[in-house]
């Protein structure tokens, strides 16, 4: 199974609402950001990329398996 640190980047590093860090952040709309935040969906390839990059991360440290 893979999880990821979303949550705990946006509250420890942001200190926004999902809505603020998916709109101003990431670039993402709040409905395609909170199933991937809430681990419901994993998104696809061009969304994790877009991800890791806007938050100057690689894929690892953001997605880990369980």
């Amino acid at each position: 199974m893979v999880r990821n640190r979303l949550k705990e980047i946006r509250m420890r590093e942001y200190l926004m609402n999902q809505k603020e860090f998916s709109e101003k952040v990431l670039k993402l709309s709040l409905s395609t950001y909170n199933p991937i935040e809430q681990n419901k969906s994993q998104g696809n390839i061009e969304t994790i990329l877009k991800i890791a990059k806007a938050l100057n991360r690689s894929i690892e440290e953001i997605w880990y398996m369980v």
